[in-house]
């Protein structure tokens, strides 16, 4: 199996014309789309429908009145002047999204970067929102699956890397790559021009062939993940949260690890939903 990441926005475009046929892509954007959807999925939300723009989330809106407005420009929620009269229902920190408010509820969602990374995705055999929260639960799927290629997808700020995405998907890749070098294959592998055996390549192991770009996040998160708060929190993202009160706690809520056993998957209808 192959892993690949996308560690820039600026690489989507060029993502979304690649064949992902036999591929899983998983999507990061800890700093909070994704971090909400898997929490808004653990408190009951049926479905969430993720959009790029403002304007399609209230097209749906027109239709379905029954289902809430989430998501938000610049970090904050959706208001009045940016839709021509109505504010959305919720913002995108996860701590707004309790059972009280979504349980049942189907959600329209519309963020800067992580809707967008989402659609970059949709040639993929399966689409997968992750974040910390339920990374482990998203590790065990894909081993689960074997697929041919994973794909591990960081939305970044606007066109920016995010430093908590790549992080994420060191953190991932590195649970994966692991568990390949423990399914007990041999490390060394017989050359057949020449006698003798040949040692793996360093982005090789009994399980995964990985790109550079992968062993880059896997190297920042070895780096971090002792420190994991501090390092995110000089990051650019975390540092307008963080500047918000109301906003404040979210950059440590999403930061916690292995919170929820759950799979958020992006199905063929475009709505994201716990896969079994």
């Amino acid at each position: 199996m192959k892993i690949d990441a996308i560690l820039s926005p600026a690489e989507l475009p060029a993502l979304a014309q690649r064949d992902l046929r036999n591929a899983i892509c998983v999507v990061f954007d800890v700093l909070r789309a994704t971090s909400t959807f898997v929490t808004a999925l653990h408190h009951g939300t049926k479905a969430i429908v993720p959009v790029s723009e403002i304007a399609e989330a209230l097209a749906l809106r027109q239709k379905q009145p029954d289902v809430l407005l989430g998501g938000e420009r610049d970090g904050v929620r959706i208001r009045a002047g940016q839709t021509g009269g109505i504010d959305f229902d919720l913002g995108n920190s996860p701590r707004e999204y309790t059972p009280e408010k979504v349980c049942g509820k189907t959600i329209v969602s519309t963020t800067t970067n992580g809707t967008r990374a989402l659609r970059a995705c949709t040639g993929a055999h399966t689409v997968l929102a992750a974040s910390f929260l339920n990374l482990t639960a998203t590790a065990q799927f894909i081993r689960r699956l074997q697929p041919a290629q994973i794909v591990l997808v960081c939305a970044g700020t606007r066109e920016n890397v995010a430093t908590e995405d790549v992080l994420a998907a060191g953190a991932l890749g590195e649970m994966l790559i692991r568990w390949g070098e423990t399914t007990g294959e041999p490390k060394r592998e017989q050359n057949p021009q020449c006698s003798g055996s040949r040692v793996r390549s360093p982005h090789q192991n009994a399980a995964y062939e990985f790109s550079d770009s992968v062993e880059t996040a896997r190297n920042a998160w070895r780096k971090a993940k002792s420190n994991l708060l501090k390092v995110v929190s000089e990051a650019g993202n975390a540092r307008r949260l963080l500047a918000i009160p109301e906003l404040h706690d979210d950059v440590a809520f999403c930061l916690r690890q292995d919170v929820y056993n759950l799979i958020a998957a992006l199905g063929r209808d475009g709505v994201i939903r716990i896969s079994i």
